[in-house]
C-alpha cells in the first residue's frame, strides 16, 4: 500500500516540477500562465479542484449519512454551475485580457478598465474594492486550503495509521514545493494527472463494492432496509409539498451558481488560450471554441466523478452498518481498506490525496495573489519579481497547515462554509459586470459585504438546514444592485 501511494504522489510532484522548464519567471505567468493553456487542460484542473478532498471525504461523508436525497446536491449543484458558466466564462476570460489583471479580484475590480504599455491604471479602476475583495478571499480560501489538508489527513490517519497531524503536513510541504518552483502552471498540470487518477480509483472502487453487494437490484434491496435511506427529499423541509422539494433543489442550484465566486475555480478559465493570440476578442468563433472545449470537457468529467461518488457513498452504508457511531467522513477510506487489496488501496490513497492537493495547491495561489496583487500597496503589486511571490505562496501554505493542525469543524462544514461565503460575496458582482452593469464601486464593496454577512448569519442561526445560506445571500447582493439603479433613476427624475 505504502509503495503503491508512493509511487502515484511521485508522479504528481514530477509533473509538477517539471513546469519549471517552462516556467518564464513573471508574475503573469507565475498566476496566469500567461494565459497560454490548452482547453482540455483547463477543463480537467476546474473539474480537478472544484472536486476536491470535499467529494472523497465530505460529500461521500454526506451522502453515507443522509442516503438518496443527497442526488439533489450533484444534480441541482451541476444544473447551477453550468447555467451559470454560459453567461460567465467567455466574458471573465474577455475582462481579464482587456484590463491586463493576474487576479480574480484584479479583473472583477477593473472590468471596464484598461492598462497602458506603462502599465499605469487609467479609467474605471477601483483599488478599494479590490482590496475588500482580496481580503475576503485570503480569508476564505484559506479555510477552503485547511479543509483540504484534514481531509488527507484523515485518509493518511485511517489507512495507514498515521499521526492525525502527518497527511496534513505532508499535502502541505507537497504544495509548497510545486507551487513554489511553477506556480499555476505546475498547479494545473498536476491538476490534469490527479484528476484522472481520482476517476479510475473512484470507478474501480464502485465497481469492486457494486459487486460484492451482488449488482444493483441486490443493493438496492438492501438499501431499502435501511430506514429513510432512499427517500427522494428530507422529511424536514422549509414548506410542504412540491414546494419545498423544488426550494431544496432550488438552493443546490444556488450551490452549483456558486462557482462563479470561487476565485480558485474562475482563474482556471483566465488562464484559457486563445487560437487566434492573446489581443483576440474571445467572444468571435474562434476564442469561443477553445473556451466551449475546456466547458466540455469539465462538464463531462464533473458528471461521470459525481455519480460516481454518489454511488460509493451509497454503496459504503451497507458495508459499514454502525452509522451511529461511525464518522462518516472515513467512510471512502475504511470501505476501500475493507474491501480492496493493499496495492488498490494505496491507489485510492493517492486518490484521495490528489484530490486534496488539487484543491489546496489552488487555493494557495488565490491567497498568494490575493495577498501579492490585491491587498498589499500598489508599488508592491506591480513589481515583476516572483521571489516574493513565491515566498508569499510558502507563508501562505504554512498558514493553511496551521489552521488544520487546530481545526476541529468537518471537512464538509468547512468546505460549504467558503463556498457560500465567497459565493454569495462575489457572485452577484460578477454576473451584474458580465450583464453589462456599472455598480459603484461604493455599491460594489456594500454588494461583497452584505451578500457574505447574510450567509454567514443565515448558516450561524441554522436556517442552512431549511434553505441553502446561499440562496439569501446571492439574492442580498442583487437587491443592493437594484436599489442602486432605482436611486440613481429616481435621481433623475427629481432633477428633471
Amino acid at each position: 500500500m505504502i509503495i503503491s501511494f508512493s509511487l502515484f504522489l511521485s508522479l504528481f510532484v514530477a509533473v509538477g516540477l517539471s513546469s519549471f522548464f517552462f516556467s518564464k519567471k513573471n508574475k503573469r505567468d507565475y498566476y496566469l500562465a500567461s494565459g497560454e493553456v490548452q482547453p482540455f487542460l483547463v477543463g480537467l484542473s476546474a473539474v480537478a479542484t472544484n472536486n476536491s478532498g470535499y467529494m472523497f471525504v465530505g460529500l461521500i461523508g454526506y451522502v453515507y449519512a443522509v442516503g438518496l436525497q443527497s442526488i439533489w446536491l450533484m444534480v441541482g449543484w451541476i444544473a447551477g454551475d453550468f447555467i451559470a458558466s454560459t453567461f460567465v466564462h467567455h466574458r471573465l476570460k474577455a475582462a481579464t485580457l482587456s484590463s491586463g489583471e493576474v487576479s480574480y479580484a484584479g479583473v472583477l475590480s477593473n472590468w471596464y478598465g484598461r492598462k497602458g504599455k506603462e502599465n499605469k491604471t487609467h479609467e474605471n479602476t477601483q483599488p478599494n474594492l479590490q482590496r475588500v475583495i482580496g481580503i475576503l478571499s485570503l480569508l476564505f480560501l484559506l479555510a477552503y486550503a485547511a479543509a483540504q489538508l484534514v481531509a488527507g489527513a484523515k485518509a493518511l490517519q485511517v489507512l495507514l495509521d498515521a499521526p492525525a497531524w502527518a497527511g496534513a503536513v505532508m499535502g502541505a510541504a507537497l504544495v509548497a514545493l510545486y507551487c513554489f518552483v511553477g506556480g499555476i502552471r505546475a498547479s494545473i498540470w498536476t491538476d490534469a494527472v490527479q484528476s484522472l487518477v481520482m476517476i479510475f480509483a473512484m470507478a474501480l472502487l464502485f465497481w469492486v463494492a457494486l459487486n460484492g453487494m451482488g449488482g444493483v437490484e441486490a443493493s438496492i434491496e438492501k438499501m431499502n432496509h435501511i430506514e429513510g435511506f432512499l427517500d427522494w427529499f428530507p422529511s424536514e423541509l422549509l414548506l410542504p409539498g412540491t414546494a419545498g422539494a423544488l426550494l431544496f433543489v432550488l438552493g443546490w442550484m444556488f450551490a452549483g451558481f456558486s462557482v462563479i465566486g470561487q476565485p480558485h475555480v474562475m482563474v482556471r478559465f483566465m488562464t484559457l488560450s486563445s487560437e487566434t493570440g492573446a489581443n483576440s476578442n474571445t467572444n468571435s468563433q474562434s476564442g469561443f471554441s477553445n473556451m466551449a472545449r475546456a466547458r466540455f470537457w469539465y462538464y463531462l468529467w464533473f458528471i461521470l466523478f459525481w455519480s460516481i461518488a454518489t454511488g460509493v457513498g451509497m454503496l459504503s452504508r451497507l458495508y459499514l452498518t454502525d452509522a451511529a457511531s461511525f464518522d462518516s467522513e472515513l467512510a471512502l477510506p475504511t470501505l476501500a481498506q475493507q474491501l480492496l487489496s493493499p496495492y488498490l488501496v494505496g491507489l485510492i490513497l493517492a486518490g484521495l490525496f490528489a484530490a486534496t492537493l488539487s484543491t489546496a495547491d489552488s487555493l494557495v495561489l488565490g491567497c498568494s495573489a490575493a495577498i501579492s496583487h490585491d491587498i498589499l500597496p500598489r508599488n508592491i503589486q506591480n513589481t515583476q519579481s516572483t521571489v516574493f511571490i513565491k515566498l508569499t505562496t510558502v507563508a501562505v501554505t504554512g498558514l493553511a497547515l496551521l489552521w488544520a493542525l487546530v481545526n476541529s469543524t468537518s471537512v464538509f462544514d468547512l468546505v460549504i462554509l467558503a463556498w457560500s461565503g465567497l459565493g454569495s460575496a462575489f457572485g452577484p458582482l460578477l454576473l451584474v459586470l458580465c450583464f453589462n452593469g456599472r455598480p459603484t464601486q461604493r455599491t460594489s464593496i456594500i454588494m461583497v459585504l452584505s451578500g457574505i454577512a447574510v450567509a454567514l448569519l443565515w448558516r450561524y442561526y441554522d436556517l442552512h438546514n431549511l434553505v441553502y445560506e446561499g440562496v439569501p445571500g446571492m439574492l442580498m447582493g442583487f437587491m443592493i444592485y437594484a436599489g442602486q439603479k432605482a436611486s440613481v433613476k429616481l435621481t433623475a427624475q427629481v432633477t428633471s
